[in-house]
């Protein structure tokens, strides 16, 4: 990231708003908000995640126990614990 003074680049009255606030900081102006994507969505893993919870609730419906689901998708107790006791989405 490349630093830039704001006296540079925005307007004086700006500027001085901006100053009220803050003064001989760096700030970090995040970007718009309006098209970033959740975590996970961009890359998959958000649907990858989904569909795998998916998969455990319905082995542990037909009867595959905690500690079978542990060993298989390489997750603790407590992790296997709350995916079955989630609602289906």
């Amino acid at each position: 990231m490349k630093y830039q003074n704001a006296e540079e680049i925005l307007p004086a009255r700006l500027v001085a708003e901006i100053q009220k606030y803050v003064q001989s900081t760096q700030l970090d102006v995040p970007k718009e908000s309006g098209n970033r994507m959740g975590w996970g969505e961009r890359n998959g893993q958000r649907h990858y995640i989904r569909q795998r919870n998916r998969e455990i609730r319905l082995r542990y419906r037909e009867g595959c126990d905690i500690d079978q689901l542990m060993a298989e998708y390489h997750l603790g107790y407590e992790s296997i614990r709350k995916i079955i006791y989630q609602r289906d989405d």
